[in-house]
């Protein structure tokens, strides 16, 4: 119900705007508070999980599973990661994971800041409706791909080698273009850069590729930091397509992890969380070192326009 009070004279109009000032800021502060508290537990479920592997990959395996739980080990037992170490080859699957990030990062970086910059910039007959027909791919379950893309690496591509049991299954693809959601957020931050530094640029004679080159892609770091994370992240935690593609010496941290597991997890538990805990620690790394540009990429990119 709305208030009837109408004040007449300018103190009483200082008055009621001072109560409504009040009122929206206690508004304001109650809604901030009940936000705060949600993330805060939202955050307590997902780190609670995290903290009792870590403090479990420490822990004699009579300590593990007591009730209630102990989050501190009586004493730590880093011979935990040893043995993790000696029972499997985790260093050849952590080079192994590094080499299909690294070529999967700069062949989805390249190739989507080539197909966001002809969506965003350039005029072409159709572009609208295969931007579209890019968004409508992300709808697609992986799954679906799946037979498909194995059919064609096993049949298709034999020479002059096989490409099953070797990395080009999982890195080829990346050069193309093939995930939507990069291509919409890159897309989308070029959208936002002023037209004018681009004729600038085509007076003082600068071709297409050098205005991508030498002007967006600078510009657009955030949105770049962006997709390298989130690229990194996605091949770093492969998992089916990896099982599908990959021979045992080629297997990734995620395959190599989960066989290792299947072998150990009756019997060495604390081994299963020192392996998990090892290949957690690079995506923190990571994430903690470009957050400020991830967060920025991420906010930046739903907004402009051309």
């Amino acid at each position: 119900m709305q208030s009837t009070f109408q004040p007449r004279t300018d103190a009483e109009v200082d008055a009621y705007a001072e109560t409504m000032r009040r009122q929206r800021q206690g508004r304001d502060l109650t809604t901030r508070i009940i936000a705060h508290v949600t993330l805060i537990l939202l955050a307590v479920m997902a780190l609670v999980p995290v903290l009792w592997m870590i403090s479990s990959s420490l822990k004699a395996p009579t300590e593990i599973f007591v009730t209630p739980i102990q989050w501190i080990p009586s004493t730590p037992r880093w011979s935990n990661y040893v043995d993790a170490f000696a029972k499997a080859p985790l260093w050849l699957y952590f080079w192994n994971t590094m080499i299909l990030c690294v070529f999967t990062v700069v062949g989805t970086v390249i190739s989507s800041s080539l197909v966001a910059f002809s969506f965003a910039r350039l005029r072409w007959p159709g572009r609208d409706f295969f931007f579209a027909l890019l968004l409508i791919t992300m709808m697609l379950p992986v799954v679906v791909l799946i037979v498909p893309r194995f059919l064609m690496f096993s049949y298709w591509y034999r020479w002059p080698f096989r490409w099953i049991g070797t990395f080009l299954p999982l890195i080829v693809p990346a050069w193309f273009a093939v995930n939507g959601l990069y291509v919409f957020l890159m897309r989308q931050f070029f959208m936002g850069i002023p037209v004018e530094l681009e004729d600038a640029a085509r007076i003082d004679g600068a071709s297409t590729l050098r205005i991508l080159w030498q002007i967006f892609i600078p510009l657009s770091q955030p949105v770049v930091i962006t997709v390298v994370i989130l690229t990194f992240i996605q091949y770093y935690n492969e998992f089916l397509e990896a099982l599908i593609y990959l021979k045992p010496a080629t297997w990734t941290l995620a395959v190599g992890i989960r066989a290792m597991n299947d072998q150990f997890y009756a019997t060495s538990w604390e081994t299963v969380f020192a392996t998990g805990t090892f290949m957690l620690a690079p995506l923190v790394i990571l994430f903690f070192a470009a957050q400020r540009y991830f967060i920025e990429g991420v906010a930046l990119s739903g907004f402009g326009g051309r």
